[in-house]
């Protein structure tokens, strides 16, 4: 994952005639970082308003030399800065944004999201991260066609290309890789269930992109799913709203890690409240892969439970790990303090489940109370997915909580 920052290799002299400085970011890195790069932002409309094609982000190292650092700037409502912080000693690290006067321009979509043929994939240059399937999907051959679903995640791949989800599995033909439904849901009187597909109550359902978004920094997808609720007359109505965004960033250091934002809002679809009832199970929830057994995977949550424990514990975290294509990897699910019910409840299947250990996690917010949806208002859930090869330790673990929760502080000298 270093393609796209082979131009940094490139040293520009401290007071060259290539640039002229801005301001300087200064951003706060006194938690520990162990290994691991975090983003950090700023409001660029704060600090200048020179077009976009103008500007250049350098980092100041502590010998005065400088390096261009790829940079992207979204545009919802003010204009963000985005850039990676690679893992690195001391309190803080600065880099100066400039006004470009010669010299080559850093970035390129370096990690890019397309769709094609009912399946959108984020890539960091040939490696696949991540595919978000938006067509319907069946089952196979001769299994129920209520199974049949859309709006999912899978594959999800390691940074070295091993598969970690797993869809159709048929001891629960639902399963579909990371995916969100819910299942006990009180609306209009009636209790609608959109996860056991079978059951044909309800499901979920892509209804369209509302953005595609490549870069340098990161690529992101928004899409527009529907909660369906069926009809015993053979009706059917959406009855909540869901905007789920998926942000991937890079690894400016290593091609053992990259982590990913996943955003859901939910909003009521008619005049009609929606309560979402407390059951064992709800939300985000990931199939992991056939090859992790009782055996050869682990857990390990933020408050030290292990698989055994973890099942209806609370977590900031939760690690999921094991050998999987001649390789190990896993992730780090990360909960946000302002997700309903945090920190959220867990539910992670025993270690006899299918009589091989087979993994399934889940951060369920329902798991042991209701969650009141009222029309008018927006629900957010955040989570941030930290994925990798080898070993992942409760350090690095803690360490990516910590600034996903409060990200690093980014201060703005003119």
């Amino acid at each position: 994952m270093l393609r796209h920052l082979l131009l940094c290799l490139l040293f520009i002299p401290a007071g060259s005639a290539w640039s002229q400085r801005i301001a300087s970011l200064e951003v706060d890195i006194s938690r520990p970082m162990n290994g691991l790069a975090i983003p950090a932002e700023a409001d660029l409309d704060a600090i200048t308003f020179l077009p976009d094609s103008a500007l250049e982000l350098l980092k100041v190292q502590s010998d005065g030399k400088i390096y261009p650092v790829p940079f992207q700037i979204d545009q919802d409502g003010r204009r963000t800065l985005h850039w990676i912080v690679a893992p690195q000693p001391g309190k803080k690290v600065v880099f100066q944004l400039v006004k470009k006067t010669s010299g080559p321009t850093t970035g390129g979509d370096s990690i890019r999201a397309v769709a094609d043929n009912g399946s959108l994939t984020i890539s960091d240059g040939d490696q696949h991260l991540l595919e978000y399937v938006y067509k319907t999907v069946y089952p196979p051959a001769g299994i129920d066609t209520a199974y049949k679903r859309s709006g999912f995640i899978h594959p999800l791949w390691s940074p070295h290309g091993q598969i970690l989800t797993r869809i159709q599995a048929p001891d629960h033909y639902h399963h579909y890789g990371v995916w969100d439904p819910w299942t006990h849901v009180l609306y209009k009187g009636d209790t609608v269930d959109f996860w056991n597909l079978k059951d044909r109550k309800g499901t979920v359902r892509f209804a369209r992109f509302a953005s595609i978004v490549s870069g340098p920094v990161f690529a992101q997808y928004e899409a527009l799913q529907e909660h369906v609720a069926f009809h015993k007359d053979g009706g059917e109505e959406v009855a909540m709203n869901e905007l789920q965004t998926v942000r991937v960033y890079c690894s400016p250091d290593s091609n053992d890690y990259y982590f990913f934002d996943l955003t859901i809002q939910l909003n009521c679809a008619t005049p009609y409240p929606v309560r979402l009832l407390a059951y064992r199970y709800g939300g985000v929830g990931w199939r992991a892969t056939a090859d992790w057994n009782k055996d050869n995977s682990e857990v390990l949550t933020s408050e030290g439970k292990t698989r055994k424990e973890a099942d209806g514990s609370k977590a900031r975290w939760c690690i999921v790990q094991g050998a999987v294509g001649g390789d190990y990897a896993g992730a780090e699910m990360i909960s946000y303090p302002g997700n309903y019910n945090y920190p959220e409840p867990l539910r992670v299947w025993p270690d006899n489940s299918n009589g091989r250990g087979d993994m399934y996690a889940n951060f369920s917010p329902t798991k042991d109370i209701d969650w009141p949806l009222i029309p008018g208002h927006n629900y957010v859930l955040r989570y941030r997915w930290v994925v990798f090869n080898g070993h992942f330790t409760k350090e690095k673990a803690e360490s990516a909580w910590q600034y996903f929760s409060t990200p690093a502080k980014v201060t703005i000298i003119h």
